[in-house]
């Protein structure tokens, strides 16, 4: 049987409704009596689809600005890598010309 993860508590002082975190204790959201309908459940209005939507986009967006600055740090790398495997060999080859020949 799963664990719950998260439970909803009543306020005895306001009757506000509020949802907690079982795992970190933070409290993850809060209605006021008059937010919520008479099965209890809280009243989405067209403000808080608006402020999910933005969120949603703006974690597409970071996303995206992530993954393209990790694409470059990759192809950079590469070169980076070229450049010392080129130093290495360059230096084994001068060490190689200033040997006397045995």
């Amino acid at each position: 049987m799963p664990e719950k993860k998260d439970v909803m508590v009543a306020c005895p002082c306001c009757d506000s409704r509020i949802e907690i975190d079982l795992r970190t204790g933070k409290v993850l959201r809060w209605r006021r009596p008059e937010e919520l309908d008479e099965t209890g459940k809280p009243v989405v209005t067209e403000g808080d689809w608006a402020d999910a939507n933005k969120r949603v986009s703006n974690r597409l967006g970071e996303a995206k600005d992530r993954f393209e600055s990790g694409l470059s740090k990759e192809k950079s790398r590469v070169n980076d890598l070229d450049d010392l495997f080129k130093k290495a060999s360059d230096k084994l080859r001068k060490r190689e010309d200033e040997r006397p020949d045995l």
